[in-house]
């Protein structure tokens, strides 16, 4: 058989609160992760080694970086009719916004008539894995159902925390769709497990385009594909779920099978990059197989400068980007972004620096995320006393992780 002609659309128009500051002055898929990357570059990366090479993504908030990311970034071959392209709130059904992310797929519909797909990929722009999403189209294309959702299996405790997919006995059907339930049912196979929606779908094109004209003309809708259309095909008993648990990424380890997550609060993006600094990583950046694309900025590789015992420039169990000039300082379990600088006797643990962040001479960096360009000023601490740093303006996340917005100044 023919492969089916497959569209993605990429939900990018999330404003990520519960990130500020770093959402501050950027939409949340734009946040950088891992050094090198931003956080949409890992559901491009998947959508792109599945050869799914027609993507759209839908922006609304402080787009700027994101559509400059992705222009720059994400050009594929027009020769081949292949394009990742950003799409902006466009009024295109009148003087409004997106009220949802089902509407904006709705308010885009263009997109989907002018590509004329046979099944339209919706995935979200802000989490952390990988995925070869050919292996959900495929089970997708053998069930026949409208929709497939991808699940991902977490124990029941921790039900109330997610979306909750209730299947049927066959362990596939959708029977309902359970939004953070206190006492779920089991999976017919694991009777400790749920499957929590990850946000991912995969539509037959008339599925979707007739769910979204039906949300559209239901005034008492919050237009949300997890929230009113999934339900909406639940009930119809045209849902399905896709196991992730199933998907086998070319290159992975045992240890990251499976990785998924999502980073939309303070603390799960500081975990998730500590996550890459383990010796065994959690999440491994290194796979071939399976590569997380991006653009690397034209810098020269990392420097490590002064052999003195007292003043020895040292990285251990971190990951330091090109550009980063680590001069007598010592970093440990740490993710140094491009140009980042580490002067003489500081100390660096458990740390993010994005872009251009400065740490001086003698100053302490525990436990912190320091935006693009901030300037730690020598003999100042970040991170080391909690109630001194939100005295200073600084935000302090539940689980004790303080973040300087992008281009302050810490003095001591």
């Amino acid at each position: 058989m023919p492969s089916p002609r497959v569209l993605g659309l990429v939900l990018a128009g999330g404003a990520g609160k519960r990130l500020a500051p770093l959402t501050a002055d950027r939409a949340k898929p734009a946040v950088p992760f891992g050094g090198l990357y931003r956080l949409i570059d890992f559901v491009l990366s998947n959508l792109v080694n599945a050869g799914y090479l027609r993507i759209a993504v839908l922006t609304q908030y402080k787009s700027h970086s994101l559509d400059r990311h992705i222009t720059t970034t994400w050009r594929m071959s027009n020769l081949l009719g292949n394009y990742i392209t950003p799409v902006p709130a466009q009024q295109r059904l009148g003087p409004r916004w997106f009220a949802g992310s089902a509407d904006a797929i709705h308010q885009s519909l263009n997109l989907v008539y002018d590509d004329d797909p046979d099944i339209v990929v919706v995935f979200g722009a802000d989490h952390v894995y990988r995925m070869d999403p050919r292996q959900m189209v495929a089970q997708h294309l053998a069930s026949g159902a409208g929709v497939t959702v991808a699940g991902l299996r977490v124990p029941r405790a921790e039900a109330g925390g997610f979306g909750v997919i209730q299947t049927g006995a066959d362990g596939q059907t959708i029977e309902a769709f359970l939004e953070k339930p206190t006492d779920p049912p089991g999976l017919p196979d694991s009777p400790d497990e749920v499957f929590a929606s990850m946000g991912n779908y995969v539509f037959s094109t008339n599925v979707l385009i007739d769910a979204l004209r039906k949300d559209a003309a239901d005034e008492d809708s919050h237009h949300d594909m997890g929230g009113d259309i999934i339900p909406m095909l639940v009930a119809q008993r045209t849902a399905a779920v896709y196991d992730f648990a199933a998907n086998d990424v070319p290159g992975t380890t045992g240890r990251d099978h499976g990785y998924w997550r999502d980073v939309g609060t303070l603390d799960s993006y500081f975990e998730a990059h500590m996550d890459l600094c383990a010796l065994d990583p959690v999440f491994n950046l290194y796979n071939r197989e399976w590569p997380i694309f991006t653009s690397v900025p034209s810098l020269p590789p990392a420097k490590f400068v002064h052999d003195d015992p007292l003043r020895t420039g040292s990285a251990v169990n971190s990951i330091v980007s090109n550009g980063v000039i680590v001069s007598g300082g010592s970093v440990r379990s740490s993710v140094l972004s491009p140009g980042a600088r580490v002067h003489s006797w500081s100390e660096i643990d458990r740390a993010v620096l994005l872009d251009n962040a400065v740490v001086g001479r003698g100053a302490v960096v525990r436990d912190a995320i320091l935006d693009k360009s901030v300037q730690v000023s020598p003999g100042a601490q970040v991170g080391v006393d909690k109630d001194r740093d939100r005295a200073r303006g600084f935000t302090v996340s539940p689980g004790g992780i303080t973040v300087v917005g992008k281009g302050l100044t810490v003095t001591d």
